[in-house]
């Protein structure tokens, strides 16, 4: 803090709680990415995110419902990435919403915690909401971008398989596994580098 003085840090502006819930929002998708819902406590999110654990629950409440608001926040992500994509020739619409999709890579757990909503249908409030954020993304897809049927069934299950490369960190096994090297070749035909630069190796935190 060198050149301030203590009555400029005592009278510093103290952060929004509009921000301090986003920077909280944040940090959480970054652990839920790495460790699950089941796998994370709200003490970790709390750590991660510079704030005491009893903030943490005095602003969402329960782990579940913190969960809730990383999921809904990363499928409008999405929407919100795709929408801006959408500008262009339409020719090209599908590969711009792919690079989107991508690009979400950037933020530390975003599309993990959406595969791992996926995986967790069953249970009665988050299945709910995962349901709600799938079906948004799909009439987005449908209706906004104006895929056919056909077109948003292979857009969605390349996002599947983009998941599913995700969770499994195939990307430690490019160049050295004919299958891994294959896939993500598949996946990311023009961006394996820079996405292999984003994603961890297995047996690395995300």
């Amino acid at each position: 803090m060198s050149s301030m003085t203590i009555e400029e840090v005592a009278t510093a502006p103290r952060m929004k709680a509009a921000d301090r819930r986003e920077q909280i929002l944040e940090a959480a998708t970054a652990v839920f990415g790495a460790k699950t819902y089941v796998g994370t406590t709200t003490d970790e999110v709390a750590r991660a995110a510079g704030v005491s654990q009893p903030y943490v629950v005095r602003l969402f409440g329960t782990k579940e419902k913190l969960f809730i608001a990383v999921i809904e926040r990363a499928y409008a992500r999405v929407i919100d990435e795709f929408r801006q994509a959408l500008p262009g020739d339409v020719e090209g619409r599908k590969e711009r919403m792919g690079a989107a999709y991508t690009s979400l890579l950037a933020e530390r757990g975003m599309l993990p915690v959406i595969a791992n909503s996926m995986s967790l249908g069953g249970e009665p409030v988050i299945g709910r909401v995962a349901r709600a954020g799938f079906s948004d993304l799909w009439r987005f897809i449908r209706d906004e971008a104006g895929f056919s049927a056909e077109e948003a069934r292979e857009f969605m299950a390349i996002g599947m398989l983009i998941n599913t490369v995700i969770g499994l960190r195939l990307t430690g096994d490019y160049g050295n596994e004919v299958s891994a090297t294959e896939v993500l070749d598949a996946c990311f035909p023009d961006a394996v580098a820079n996405v292999r630069t984003l994603l961890p190796d297995a047996g690395e935190p995300w």
